[in-house]
């Protein structure tokens, strides 16, 4: 069991997870706490996806609970995760999921705007984030931005609604190397900053050696892998 005692950050306990024939997760168990970061890594095909997914509440793990700032989230309904979700946990991957239509105000701001939040403070919250991770926000599409200035848009698109639990999924994948070393620098600074509980998924050892603790996925199981990752 990797823990780290009582927390109000994240907190997985026995979680199994099968894909059809293949048991991707057999009873993980993790504790993240507030301010806390933990970088999971693992072979592709081990489950570090899944594992985000379940705690993201996009796939259905068949035992185990999950808990986001002491509330419980198995067993609830779909529409109840997904609030929970929203206002919550943030989440950073490589796709960004983005629309480029928009600015990238619009873009930070959209979530808080689709959870019923005032468009003033949307707005201003959304340019204070971008502000503060130095991404240009003069009206231009979020398509003609780099790939660094993307990828910290989505970061402050995760932050906007002040998470408790930050998740992050191969966050400098497909980034040129300064681009990556600035965007993970961001991640773990930001995460301290807010006492958020970050969790994050990479195979990028640069990456996993910023976190706290490193832990690696195989097996179906967690163990300590501080060994494995140096700096």
């Amino acid at each position: 069991m990797v823990t780290t005692g009582e927390s109000t950050g994240l907190r997985v306990a026995g979680l199994r997870c099968r894909l059809g024939e293949r048991l991707l997760l057999d009873g993980v168990d993790l504790d993240v706490a507030p301010g806390e970061s933990v970088a999971v890594t693992g072979p592709s095909g081990s489950g570090k996806s899944a594992l985000l997914r379940c705690i993201l509440g996009l796939i259905e793990p068949d035992d185990g609970t999950i808990r986001v700032n002491g509330r419980e989230l198995t067993g609830l309904r779909a529409q109840q995760w997904a609030q929970v979700r929203r206002q919550h946990v943030g989440l950073v991957d490589r796709s960004e999921a983005l629309l480029p239509e928009l600015t990238p105000l619009e873009n930070v701001a959209l979530p808080v705007l689709l959870d019923g939040g005032g468009h003033r403070d949307a707005y201003r919250r959304a340019a204070e984030l971008l502000a503060e991770l130095g991404v240009p926000d003069e009206g231009t599409q979020t398509g003609m931005l780099t790939g660094g200035e993307r990828r910290r848009t989505a970061l402050a698109r995760a932050l906007i609604t002040d998470p408790h639990v930050l998740l992050a999924d191969e966050p400098t994948g497909a980034l040129a190397p300064q681009d990556g070393e600035a965007v993970a620098d961001l991640l773990f600074a930001v995460s301290r900053e807010r006492g958020c509980a970050l969790l994050v998924v990479t195979d990028d050892r640069s990456v996993a050696v910023r976190a706290m603790r490193t832990l690696r996925l195989r097996a179906g199981a967690l163990t300590e892998a501080e060994d494995e990752v140096t700096a």
